[in-house]
């Protein structure tokens, strides 16, 4: 889920379910679709690892010494190589790789200043910032880095469709907060949500037919006036959001969860019949973030992580065989956030 801040917190143990010692291991018991986990950061916030199309790199965003703010970095699925592609200046989110892995695209707010912005009003709640932030495409150590929007908008949660021909986005450049996609051929954006709340956080299915996103439509005018107050001073609440389906042409949309909660970072299995996502809607405090998959229809609801606090932004390599995600389990403070990497079977 591009764009979304970790929850931070200290541990919570003691549930008649779990126990410290499976909260602080790699696997608790009862994660019956992962196989050999293995943690690829030590150290830090380290969040949004997304796969190369041959499943042998991942592109992640890290807060890490020397830096104040997330940057870009790259390493292979074993943790090693570990590489920083973006310019190390200003804030960076949701990088994401080209098909023939030559290209890398990700946000920065460097354009405006080698300083980061500051965190989101905390006075407001709960919140996430919506940042300035330009969107970039660069070669894959990056270099020769490249614009592909001007403006002071939100423009972030980018990714490549599997053609490598058009890039899916969020922004806010039409004084709401929609899904867009420019095609690199014609230079032409094309607004794919009109409907007035949030719509983000989308990635194209791995054979390109549909769109996964989440999205939050308020419905009262106390929440539309509320949403809109917000957006004004460059904010969202994310305490709900829904898991939704498109067709890839945007014609057809259809809302898949409704689970209440925030449910985000949702990713489509190849084969395009479940999606796997993060959700708090089973802690009645909204505080643990557990991965679950659904079917595209909403039903078939099954738990994937049950490790404490926070499990979040998912994704499949293109054959199925892997997730890589992010996770506090096995955290050496509170607070640390590392990516995981394990053989998805079931």
């Amino acid at each position: 889920m591009c764009g979304t801040p970790i929850p931070r917190r200290k541990p919570v143990y003691g549930r008649q379910d779990e126990s410290p010692q499976q909260a602080n291991g790699l696997q608790d018991a009862r994660e019956r679709f992962l196989r050999h986990i293995r943690q690829l950061t030590f150290g830090g916030e380290n969040a949004e690892a997304y796969f190369s199309f041959d499943g042998k790199k991942l592109i992640f965003q890290s807060t890490r010494p020397p830096f104040k703010a997330d940057q870009i970095f790259t390493m292979n699925i074993d943790g090693s190589e570990v590489r920083l592609v973006s310019t190390g200046k200003g804030r960076c989110t949701c990088g994401f790789w080209s098909p023939d892995g030559k290209k890398i695209l990700y946000s920065s707010t460097d354009w405006m200043g080698d300083e980061p912005p500051p965190p989101p009003d905390r006075s407001q709640g709960y919140v996430w910032g919506l940042f300035p932030y330009r969107l970039y495409i660069a070669n894959a150590d990056g270099s020769q880095r490249e614009a592909i929007t001007d403006d002071d908008a939100y423009n972030a949660e980018g990714s490549f469709h599997p053609k490598g021909d058009r890039i899916l986005f969020t922004t806010t450049r039409y004084g709401n907060i929609d899904l867009c996609e420019y095609n690199l051929r014609t230079r032409q954006f094309t607004r794919l949500t009109d409907e007035i709340g949030y719509n983000g956080g989308a990635f194209y299915s791995w054979d390109g037919k549909y769109i996964v996103y989440r999205a939050y439509h308020p419905k009262t005018r106390e929440e539309i006036e509320e949403f809109q107050r917000l957006l004004k001073l460059r904010l969202v609440r994310p305490s709900k959001l829904e898991l939704w389906v498109m067709t890839a042409d945007g014609k057809r949309k259809w809302q898949v969860s409704r689970l209440g909660g925030a449910n985000f970072a949702p990713f489509m299995r190849p084969g395009n019949r479940q999606i796997i996502f993060s959700s708090n809607h089973h802690d009645p405090r909204g505080r643990e973030f557990d991965l679950f998959l659904i079917n595209l229809d909403g039903t078939g609801l099954q738990r994937v992580t049950y490790t404490p606090e926070f499990d979040g932004f998912p994704m499949f390599s293109r054959d199925g065989k892997k997730l890589v995600w992010a996770s506090n389990r096995n955290a050496k403070v509170p607070g640390e956030t590392n990516i995981f990497i394990a053989d998805f079977v079931g």
